[in-house]
């Protein structure tokens, strides 16, 4: 599955599609704070149009809608031509595309196809194979699944989301094997706190219980009805900190195609397995009992189910020999690094490396 040989330059401009978004901008910055390729020249898509960081030199911020095929084939034919990497990171979360089938089918599968399209035309303009790296998601495993998944565990989505990821898998793997592009897919662990508001992801509680008491805010978490809900302790998830996915993202375009099992692009990100009671847990041991009283408990059936469905223990082993990290520690350090992050918010010159946007 390794295709043509491309040129060993490593990466000299990137484009990243769903830029707009929170991780879009944190990795917009570790792409330019990357050692390795010290003069990137970034390409930053969303709907609505990103901002460039402060730091960026060299930036392109457009604004276009990814299912048009037409917007999404001008993308590689900018005044900066021909990206080396794409990262395709845009989609609709999980909730959001279990609601709204149609839409999801549009954005997370035909639009990603459609970049995936572009990018082969587009490498075989220039004579080169784009790599193409892109977020997949836990999503795609769900019914009876082993005790630890690993790379050969197989996957059966049990939502809209998770089947979107994993055909959008196959056609990467496919472009990949007949050289089209030099795809390298991340299944993402369930990435622990997300800074601002809550998103339309079914796991966006698993910040929110985090997130919101540091705040002062009071939240909602939609697995059992009380603190005393044994749904607490049974509810067991896969997670990662925001750094670490940053870091791991980086490192992915800087892997040899050769280090990739010979048959699959797939790649599960390092993470470690947490319950929601360790999480609340983490909360009060960081913050107090103060701020686990403004968690509020309102079962939501269908969030449940759908999380329950996701695999909380996977064998890191493959992800850690080709070089990506994992987080140490479980979610108290996490949890004390985004404390430690809100209290230095108002400070312009250190928000971006307090939430590890660097």
């Amino acid at each position: 599955m390794n295709g043509p040989a491309r040129r060993s330059a490593e990466i000299s401009m990137g484009a990243v599609c769903g830029a707009g978004g929170w991780l879009g901008g944190l990795l917009a910055r570790a792409l330019l704070s990357d050692a390795q390729t010290p003069d990137v020249r970034l390409i930053l898509v969303d709907i609505v149009e990103p901002q460039p960081p402060k730091e960026a030199k060299a930036a392109l911020t457009i604004k276009a809608d990814l299912t048009d095929s037409a917007q999404v084939d001008a993308l590689f034919r900018t005044e900066f031509g021909v990206p080396d990497t794409v990262y395709c990171l845009h989609g609709i979360m999980s909730r959001g595309s279990e609601d709204n089938f149609d839409l999801g089918v549009k954005v997370n599968v035909d639009s990603v196809r459609s970049v995936l399209d572009a990018a082969r035309h587009a490498g075989q303009r220039s004579g080169t194979v784009i790599k193409f790296i892109f977020t997949s998601s836990l999503a795609v495993y769900g019914g009876p699944l082993p005790d630890v998944v690993t790379p050969d565990t197989i996957a059966t989505p049990q939502g809209a989301y998770g089947m979107a990821k994993l055909v959008d898998e196959i056609f990467i793997n496919e472009y990949t094997r007949r050289g089209f592009v030099d795809g390298r897919i991340l299944r993402l662990p369930t990435i622990v706190v997300r800074p601002g508001p809550p998103s339309a992801a079914t796991s966006a509680f698993v910040s929110g219980i985090i997130r919101e008491p540091l705040q002062g805010l009071e939240t909602t978490c939609p697995i059992g009805n009380s603190l005393d809900s044994p749904e607490l302790d049974r509810l067991a998830l896969w997670v990662a900190s925001p750094r670490t996915t940053i870091e791991n993202f980086i490192m992915a375009k800087h892997i040899p195609a050769d280090k990739f099992l010979p048959h699959t692009r797939v790649v599960c990100l390092p993470g470690f397995t947490t319950t929601v009671r360790e999480e609340i847990k983490a909360l009060e041991r960081v913050a107090g009992k103060e701020a686990v009283e403004r968690i509020r408990f309102e079962d939501d059936p269908t969030n449940r189910r759908i999380v329950a469905s996701w695999p909380a223990r996977f064998d890191n082993t493959y992800a850690l020999s080709l070089g990506f990290k994992v987080d140490e520690g479980g979610m108290v350090p996490i949890v004390t690094h985004f404390q430690e992050a809100l209290l230095i918010e108002k400070m312009p010159s250190k928000t971006d490396e307090a939430f590890g946007r660097t």
